[in-house]
């Protein structure tokens, strides 16, 4: 057996992510990205996979109403509740223009072919064309009774003719040239939803909420032919000529035998309420093709207005048809089938643009090629982990599926089993895709299940209370719920074993599962299930506060494990060890011995409730996430976290939002609403109701772990499944690398510096982030007599980042007075290449370097200091100026030429006078005594000394 590889490192990567949520989107040119709006941000996403390329974030609660793309995918064009109007360059993504024009929100717009107009229709019942480059309105029109809900060019640059729909019921056509409305088309009775023009130019085609599509001839705007629909239509668009599509359709068409004459007809497809495509023959009006059941994932609301389509796309370059549910499913079909045979769509692919909270989640397949995913939704989305397109939906629950487990049966079928709020355990076989079995006979949601894990043959079941108890970590709004709702509710909190014999693939309708054996194990919820490796026990983890171990298949109790403050969220059995880990609300995770039911080891670390806690290694790591938002790897042998990582954030925000939530029967109502204020923390409703503790942020509620490969997934309530790769071994191998290349680039960088290389020693230090070597490059570049030079030519290679780290060094530097002169130096040269107003270039909030403004907060205050310094060291040299002036050492600085001679003539004539005056006093005194003739001995030398003293020139001392 190969020695254990502990992982100490796990790289991320976003897979599922939340793009709409519902509103306007466009799609590109060439079909290969989308553009979608979701809540105050546009997404850009692939169209192949749903990754998102880029985020654009608007204003807050712009309210985005209306998208609209350039002619060559160049510009986007949004609108909102603001009223404003934004260009965004699609290669920087940054708004490059904005202005304000309507009175109400924008409700739709449409860009000219030619790309230097922009129409807009709004809610202030007006129609405005726009001049793209100068923002100025060019057309104002005026006549609409009603929402202006849909407008459009007409598709040939030639005729200046503008179309839009209203609420009115009306279709009106603008003339640009003549700027006034040439004809008003009424045969509609309900509002305008889609409008569209044939192939030749010269039909017009409208569908309403009246469903009916009406066709109008374009040369005297008269209405040729009513199509009835018999559902109301949201998506209207026309099929061109030269597709696949359109000669499957032209051959279908003839084989049918119906058209009599020889003319081109239109082809159009329509979207609606029914959630199906159909496919019409505008010259029979007819419907050539019509899907046999909606892909559509069904809801158990009865309201049918929250079922089916709201758009559709035919796909350029024959990519197929793009169509979007209610429920923000982006489905692609593509065509099935030759001109020859009859045709079909079938469905491509699915990618979800909306998810609310996820709630559980299991890996699916022998190579675990699928992701089984559970969220908010009667249905369980699985996930095709090479696309992360939703490859099909399990439909069948009549309420929120709660938990899910996948295994392979022994004859190699991929199964999977879901627990749901309708009491009801369901058996599913991924590869037909079809409910199998029904388990019956909980009392209250089924909140846990789990396989077997040896034998496949059986799986376990836990439920809950009629109505499931929220976690709260405040113990007062916890005694609260629990007086008033645990002790009261109905639920039998039993552990069900069902058994799967008799199971047959090819049954038409699912069995009914039997039940192996009953046992009630808790006093509240059961939150999780798990089954020891050799199918001999199963544990059950409740939220009264313990763990139970239970003997298979009887379920007779073998040990109660507690020790744990608050309910129990998870509980899994070691791969190798006789133990058992469970994940608590007390923020704790315990490791407990299954033959006394002591407690081995306790981790904390998580700063609020542990929700999920599963092995991995073979039993010497595991990793935890919780209501925290974290997720985190141990090492059991020293109780160490290993890693923490934070890669989900809360999809609310700060925002207000509501939600329903069970909170209890309140005036004979199952549902309340909870509500949220600015700082998300729940509102106190009355007494009878529940008041939640305050919001805690994205709690991570469902994790996923790879059996093969030891990946692991987890998702939360922020919408978002991330994956989790190993990345240790990689880790090493690129930190080995990169310490190679150091050393190379190190050598590279001496040798620079022996060639007296400058610039390139700043580079290469600048790309090992060595600071202490590029304060000895700049302080041997300050004492060159052309340093100043060769430091602008290295700060000029620069890039933003670098100047920023460079910054950074300096304001370290700045802080010493050994080192302020070098970086006052520095400084000096950055900013003689750059001036401060490109350093802080600003445009609202936008800074060209990012961060400088604090960096140069702590250069100020230090530079200020040391110019302090340097101004009293300059005044303190003015009174040695004074002082060497008047001993006639120096003087200031004039002419030096002209100060010598004149310093000359002045010792000259000083000494003719003190010669003149020498001899007068000789003459006056004779000597009478030896000692007086040695004094005037003495004091004529030194009045030779003195004249010889004062014969030396002065010289200017140059500061």
């Amino acid at each position: 057996m190969s020695s254990l590889q502990i992982k100490k490192n796990y790289r991320c990567v976003p897979s599922l992510q939340q793009f709409y949520s519902g509103g306007p989107f466009v799609v590109s040119s060439d079909g290969s990205f989308i553009a979608c709006a979701n809540g105050d941000n546009i997404k850009i996403v692939d169209s192949s996979n749903a990754s998102i390329k880029a985020n654009i974030e608007v204003d807050t609660d712009a309210g985005l109403t209306a998208l609209a793309l350039g002619p060559n995918d160049k510009f986007l064009f949004s609108a909102g509740h603001s009223r404003l109007i934004r260009v965004w360059d699609l290669s920087t993504f940054k708004c490059v223009r904005s202005w304000k024009g309507h009175d109400g929100p924008v409700m739709s717009m449409a860009c000219h072919a030619s790309g230097g107009l922009l129409a807009t229709a709004g809610a202030d019942r007006k129609v405005l064309v726009w001049d793209v480059d100068g923002g100025f309105c060019t057309h104002y029109f005026k006549g609409h009774k009603d929402v202006v809900t849909n407008i459009m060019f007409h598709p040939d640059t030639n005729k200046t003719l503008l179309f839009s729909g209203s609420a009115d019921a009306t279709v009106r056509v603008w003339d640009l040239l003549a700027k006034k409305c040439i004809a008003t088309l009424e045969r509609h009775f309900s509002a305008l939803t889609s409008m569209a023009v044939s192939e030749d130019g010269w039909t017009l085609l409208t569908a309403g909420r009246d469903k009916v599509v009406n066709l109008w001839d374009l040369h005297d705007y008269v209405c040729k032919m009513t199509v009835p629909t018999y559902e109301v239509l949201e998506g209207l668009c026309v099929v061109k000529s030269g597709t696949e599509l359109a000669s499957i359709l032209g051959s279908c068409d003839q084989q049918s035998g119906k058209r009599k004459d020889r003319s081109s007809p239109i082809y159009f497809v329509t979207v609606g309420e029914r959630g199906t495509v159909r496919i019409w023959d505008s010259e029979c009006g007819v419907s050539l093709y019509e899907q046999k059941s909606s892909d559509v994932t069904v809801s158990s609301d009865t309201d049918d207005s929250l079922r089916g389509f709201t758009a559709a796309v035919i796909l350029p370059l024959d990519q197929g048809l793009l169509c979007v549910t209610v429920d923000h499913h982006f489905l692609f079909y593509s065509l099935l089938g030759h001109p020859e045979e009859k045709f079909q769509l079938i469905l491509s692919k699915r990618l979800v643009g909306y998810n609310e909270e996820i709630l559980d989640m299991r890996f699916l397949g022998e190579e675990e090629m699928f992701l089984a995913v559970a969220t908010n939704l009667e249905q369980v989305q699985v996930y095709d982990m090479e696309s992360m397109s939703c490859s099909y939906v399990l439909a069948g629950h009549t309420e929120i599926v709660l938990c899910l487990d996948t295994c392979v049966s022994s004859s190699g079928r991929p199964l999977l089993v879901t627990g749901s709020k309708d009491n009801t355990t369901r058996l599913w076989n991924s590869e037909s895709r079809n409910c199998i079995g029904v388990g019956t006979g909980h009392m209250g949601g089924v909140g846990a299940v789990a396989f077997s894990k040896k034998w496949k043959n059986f799986f376990v079941s836990g439920s809950r209370c009629l109505e499931p108890q929220p976690q709260v970590h405040n113990s007062a709004v916890l005694s609260l719920w629990s007086s008033q709702f645990c002790e009261n509710a109905e639920g039998d909190r039993t552990i069900k074993v069902w058994s799967l014999d008799g199971i047959s693939d090819d049954a038409d309708q699912p069995i009914n599962l039997k039940t192996k054996a009953v046992v009630a194990a808790h006093d509240k919820d059961i939150n999780s299930l798990a089954i020891a490796p050799n199918d001999s026990l199963v544990c059950s983890g409740s939220q009264d506060r313990t763990a139970c171990v239970w003997r298979l298949p009887d379920l007779v109790s073998v040990v109660v494990l507690k020790g744990h403050k608050r309910g129990i969220w998870s509980v899994e059995f070691s791969p190798v060890d006789q133990c058992v880990i469970t994940a608590s609300g007390d923020k704790t995770i315990k490791i407990w011995a299954i033959t006394d039911g002591s407690c081995l080891k306790t981790f904390e670390g998580h700063t609020s409730s542990v929700l999920r806690a599963s092995f991995l290694t073979r039993g010497s790591q595991f990793v935890s996430c919780g209501a925290d938002g974290l997720v985190k790897l141990w090492t059991v042998k020293t109780n160490e976290c290993t890693a923490t990582y934070d890669k989900h954030e809360d999809k609310y925000g700060f925002y207000r939002r509501q939600k329903y939530v069970q909170v209890g029967v309140l005036n004979d109502q199952k549902y309340g609403r909870e509500e949220r204020n600015e700082k998300g923390t729940l509102v106190t409703c009355n007494p009878s109701a529940l008041a939640w503790a305050e919001f805690e942020g994205s709690r991570v509620w469902a994790l996923a772990i790879g059996k093969k490969t030891e990946m692991f997934a987890t998702g939360g309530g922020d919408a978002v499944v991330n994956l989790w790769y190993d990345s240790t071994a990689s880790d090493k191998e690129e930190a080995f690398h990169k310490e190679e290349e150091g050393v190379l680039r190190g050598q590279e960088l001496e040798n620079a510096v022996l060639d007296a290389d400058y610039n390139k020693a700043i580079q290469i230090a600048f790309e090992l982030r060595r600071p202490n070597k590029l304060f000895e490059l700049f302080s041997e570049l300050c004492r060159k007599k052309e340093g100043s030079s060769q430091i602008e030519k290295a700060l000029h290679v620069l890039g933003k980042e670098e100047i920023h780290q460079l910054f950074q060094y300096v304001r370290e530097w700045n802080t010493k007075p050994k080192l302020c002169h070098v970086a006052q130096y520095v400084l000096f040269g950055v900013f003689n290449i750059l001036p401060p107003k490109e350093i802080l270039e600003c445009d609202g909030i936008n800074v060209q370097i990012k961060g400088i403004g604090e960096l140069l907060e702590g250069l100020i205050p230090y530079s200020q200091r040391h110019l302090s310094r340097i101004d009293r060291l300059v005044r303190s040299t003015f009174l040695l100026d004074y002082t060497l002036n008047g001993m006639s050492v120096i003087e200031p600085d004039t002419n030096a030429t002209e100060m010598k001679d004149a310093g000359n003539k002045l010792s000259v004539e000083n000494a003719d006078q003190e010669q003149e005056l020498t001899s007068e006093m000789l003459k006056e005194k004779t000597p009478s005594k030896k000692r007086k003739s040695n004094k005037s001995k003495d004091s004529s030398r030194k009045k030779v000394k003195g004249a010889a003293c004062t014969s030396i020139a002065p010289f200017s001392l140059e500061v």
